[in-house]
């Protein structure tokens, strides 16, 4: 497996959980169990992905940019979820926020899966797709279960 067959792979859950988040109504224990399973999914790729794929894009030069911005999209989408976590379930803009969550989260998903993944794809060798996914499934482990 690849590096990007496994946050392919990731990013499916991202999008299935959001698209389940936002379906959600009021104080209920199924927004509070997704909302839980969005935070710790979101979070833990995040670092996953920053120490196993963008460090390393940020060191060739063909991909620094791109890397550096999909580390600036992961801080506002930590930036969201703060703002999640200080409304109320039961707000009517919690639904608001929650749905900009999605959009952005899926803006930066697509972004990497059409610009960041083709660029990488070029800079980085074979063996380094396979070993980096390597990495991040150790890491997404280490996540998962803290």
């Amino acid at each position: 497996m690849t590096i990007f067959e496994a946050l392919r792979k990731d990013h499916d859950i991202q999008r299935d959980l959001l698209a389940r988040l936002v379906e959600t109504h009021g104080d209920s224990d199924e927004r509070d169990s997704l909302y839980k399973q969005v935070k710790k999914e979101l979070h833990g790729h995040a670092a996953a992905e920053e120490r196993a794929f963008y460090i390393p894009l940020m060191e060739m030069d063909l991909t620094q940019e791109k890397a550096r911005h999909s580390v600036a999209e992961h801080h506002e989408i930590d930036e969201l979820i703060e703002l999640l976590d200080e409304t109320d379930y039961s707000a009517t803009h919690w639904l608001t926020h929650a749905k900009q969550l999605q959009e952005l989260v899926t803006h930066h998903l697509d972004e990497e899966e059409q610009e960041v993944f083709q660029l990488a794809g070029r800079g980085l060798k074979d063996k380094q797709k396979t070993a980096l996914a390597s990495e991040y499934h150790e890491e997404m482990q280490r996540q998962r279960s803290a």
